[in-house]
């Protein structure tokens, strides 16, 4: 990897937490996930004509894809109506990376060298440490059954993603059929609220279709990257956005405690900074 593909995805991450932050922020987090699946069908059209089709090998991805990401966000529905953002996050993305790491190697034959597994290995403690106390009885067991069950989604989505983008031939061809083929869940999303879509208020509508964008730029360039780095490396990277995550949960959405998010976000950084020198 290079600086710049690392750039990349950490900017990735930044937008990531957003559109986290804005579901969970939202009155009604079933209709701005509807809009947001919308937003990026949106862009998946849009993708699509300016980028050839991706090739007949790669449609089994987005397919197997498409099913995860709606499994995902019934999870992810659930996850935030339960909890807090800044436990639910972590523990969501804290598992990701090792699994996405396990599964590559599995998978598409990436082993990754040890100094990088140290950095991947380190970077998911820090992330499973801004979880705080949930783990010793603070948070109901259906809170953190929900979150380790959307990580599981997380990976899986990550790993078919990044086997999918390079049987393609065209990253962002690929990106904008598997937007496309995102209206199935909205469709199911907005049939389930109804006619509450009609009534939403013009601030819900504004957030969800521009959650949607934030959402569509950050995935589009991590699945950009996948294409041509490590995808243990990639994943680990983009889950830096629980640092972000924590910073927004605090200071916009008012949670706490602060020092032990604080001491982890340092642990995560120098995960991320090992897995940096080691991919460079």
């Amino acid at each position: 990897m290079t600086l710049s593909t690392i750039s990349i995805v950490l900017f990735a991450a930044l937008l990531h937490a957003l559109w986290n932050a804005f579901v969970k922020a939202a009155d009604d987090r079933l209709a701005i996930l509807g809009l947001i699946s919308v937003g990026h069908v949106i862009l998946g059209i849009i993708l699509s004509v300016l980028h050839p089709i991706p090739a007949v090998e790669s449609w089994p991805f987005i397919v197997g894809s498409t099913v995860i990401h709606f499994a995902y966000y019934f999870l992810l529905y659930h996850s935030y109506r339960l909890g807090d953002l800044s436990h639910v996050y972590p523990i969501a993305r804290g598992m990701s990376p090792v699994l996405v790491a396990l599964g590559a190697q599995v998978f598409a034959g990436e082993t990754l060298p040890p100094a990088a597994w140290a950095g991947v290995l380190l970077a998911s403690t820090g992330i499973f440490m801004m979880a705080g106390d949930v783990f010793r009885g603070a948070t109901p067991p259906v809170v953190v059954l929900t979150a380790l069950a959307t990580g599981a989604m997380i990976a899986a989505y990550s790993l078919v993603d990044g086997m999918g983008v390079r049987a393609a031939q065209t990253s962002l061809g690929y990106v904008g059929w598997l937007f496309i083929a995102e209206v199935f869940t909205a469709t199911f999303i907005i049939a389930r609220v109804g006619k509450g879509m009609l009534t939403l208020s013009r601030k819900t509508l504004l957030l969800g279709l521009f959650g949607g964008l934030v959402s569509t730029t950050a995935y589009g360039l991590v699945i950009y990257v996948k294409a041509i780095a490590p995808l243990g490396m990639v994943s680990t990277l983009r889950e830096t956005s629980v640092v972000f995550a924590a910073l927004i949960g605090m200071l916009w959405l008012g949670e706490r405690p602060w020092k032990l998010r604080l001491a982890a976000s340092i642990v995560v950084a120098t995960g991320v900074v090992i897995l940096g020198v080691s991919a460079i």
